[in-house]
């Protein structure tokens, strides 16, 4: 009879230790093969995954070199457009330089040629303040009667002095009434020395000008119109003497201003001086003036001079005849001196044909000298030429 079975033997529980591990064993293997029957198709996916991850792999490489090869030719094109954009900066930056250079040339002589100028404005600046006191000074000459008569008798001077000889004109001359001319002139008779007076009234041509309204204008203007009276009769009363001058005068006015003023608006005045036998004139026609009386003192002075002139061409008369009487001597002594110089000739030519005999001693064929027939043999002698 078997003995029971004993829970805690080692033998028994070695085989049933085994016994479990062998189910385990065989449990695991069945589950294996079920895995391994179930994992087939991820096998198969896995696989086809690699090929898609292979295919991919090798397009990654090469978009990679495709990459790479892009990544090249823009990094030449790169440095080519560096290069090109380095080249046309440095174009640009000589360029610019040339430019700059130039335009600072054309600055700095613009800059000397404004300075020129800016110093031609100065000088002229200067000048136009010079100017402008001369102005002042003139207006405050004008504006006194006395330095104004001076500075009419100074360009009345100025104008007689080139018009005229020194001798046919005299400044400040006193006539015999007392009363001293601002310029005679010695015209002969007819029509006998006229005076030239330069005393002008410039305050009513003045007003005249400032006149701003009608009502001053009209005042201004029978203002002058009194004042040209009134001067025009003085000249005629003062300087038109029966017998001493001439039966007219001057009335200078020292500016073509006044005097244009004085035709165009004051018509009437110039006639009364016309009928005043008192002739206004401005420096332009005082200058035509004067010219025409140079050309009456010249007419005179050779009037004048016309029986010296007489004298003077009978006198060459005579030296012309005196000059045709030598003339004809001379002649006769030059046709004297051909004939003698002639029959020296005829001598000579003598001599020379009797030298040129005797020196050849052709003593038998010497011929006489007047054709005459000679003895044979003698020597006939030589004729004195």
């Amino acid at each position: 009879m078997t003995p029971p079975l004993d829970p805690l033997n080692p033998l028994f529980l070695g085989a049933l230790a085994l016994g479990v591990l062998a189910v385990l064993l065989l449990l695991v293997l069945r589950a294996s093969v079920n895995a391994a029957r179930a994992v087939e198709p991820v096998i198969w996916q896995m696989d086809q995954l690699g090929q898609r991850v292979q295919s991919l792999s090798d397009g990654q490489q090469q978009l990679a070199g495709g990459l790479h090869h892009v990544s090249d030719a823009q990094a030449k094109a790169q440095t080519q457009m560096i290069q090109l954009v380095e080249q046309r900066l440095a174009q640009v930056t000589e360029t610019m330089s040339e430019s700059l250079q130039g335009n600072a040339l054309r600055t700095a002589r613009s800059l000397g040629d404004l300075h020129v100028r800016l110093e031609t404005i100065d000088k002229a600046q200067a000048n136009i303040e010079k100017l402008s006191g001369n102005v002042l000074s003139l207006q405050d000459i004008l504006s006194n009667k006395q330095t104004r008569g001076a500075f009419g008798e100074i360009q009345l001077h100025d104008i007689v002095l080139r018009a005229l000889p020194s001798d046919a004109y005299t400044m400040q001359a006193t006539l015999s009434n007392g009363k001293r001319a601002d310029c005679l002139v010695h015209l002969p008779n007819p029509p006998g020395p006229i005076v030239i007076d330069a005393k002008f009234p410039l305050e009513a041509y003045e007003a005249l000008r400032n006149a701003t309204d009608a009502a001053q204008m009209a005042e201004a203007r029978r203002a002058m119109r009194t004042a040209l009276r009134y001067h025009i009769k003085a000249i005629s009363e003062k300087y038109i003497l029966e017998g001493e001058t001439a039966d007219g005068a001057l009335m200078f006015l020292p500016s073509e201003a006044v005097y244009a003023e004085l035709h165009a608006n004051f018509p009437e005045i110039v006639r009364e001086g016309f009928s005043a036998r008192v002739w206004i004139v401005s420096p332009t026609t005082c200058m035509a003036t004067l010219n025409t009386m140079r050309a009456v003192l010249k007419d005179a002075r050779m009037r004048e001079q016309a029986g010296a002139i007489r004298r003077e061409l009978g006198e060459l008369y005579k030296d012309i005849e005196r000059l045709g009487v030598r003339v004809e001597n001379l002649d006769r002594h030059f046709g004297q001196a051909a004939k003698d110089v002639a029959e020296i000739r005829i001598s000579a030519d003598k001599a020379g044909r009797r030298a040129r005999r005797l020196d050849n001693f052709d003593f038998e064929e010497i011929a006489p000298a007047d054709g005459a027939a000679e003895t044979p043999g003698k020597i006939t002698p030589l004729p004195t030429p």
